[in-house]
């Protein structure tokens, strides 16, 4: 499996990212995020959403578990912290392989529900404004992708 490494050093660069990234997903694609409370994930995924033409202001779905945004493609935004340790299948499945780009935050406590190609970003903190982004694809599509948005 590649890794593909990349510093930001400001949300904006953190957001062009996740921008670029979004014109490369197709529909039914699966992004998960990775990394401490903070890192930056959900900063990521307005990114994301601003690259699928997502106008509605996004926010973490801590509390909802699922959030559907509509832009030019469906994004459904996962937070599955409080699913840790828990057994429950609330019909992820549906999501994946769909009509639009699912992120999920904290992916590994669904880690056996997950397709078996997706494209893993962990986020990690440098400094109060550094972050670096590493990408973890799976699957040739995600290869290519993460290739071209870090390339």
């Amino acid at each position: 499996m590649s890794e593909y490494q990349i510093e930001t050093h400001s949300e904006t660069e953190t957001v062009r990212i996740a921008e670029s990234l979004a014109l490369l997903l197709k529909p039914g694609d699966v992004v998960t995020l990775e990394g401490d409370l903070g890192a930056g994930k959900t900063t990521f995924t307005k990114g994301l959403a601003n690259g699928l033409g997502i106008k509605r202001t996004v926010n973490s779905p801590t509390f909802t578990i699922i959030k559907e945004y509509h832009g030019e493609m469906p994004l459904y935004h996962m937070d599955v912290y409080r699913l840790e340790d828990s057994d429950e299948d609330i019909g992820f499945e549906e999501y994946f392989g769909g009509d639009g780009i699912c992120v999920i935050e904290w992916a590994h406590f669904i880690q056996d529900y997950l397709p078996a190609e997706y494209l893993n970003i962990k986020i990690s903190y440098i400094d109060d404004r550094t972050r670096l982004l590493a990408f973890f694809p799976k699957g040739v599509h995600f290869e290519s992708v993460a290739a071209d948005v870090i390339g």
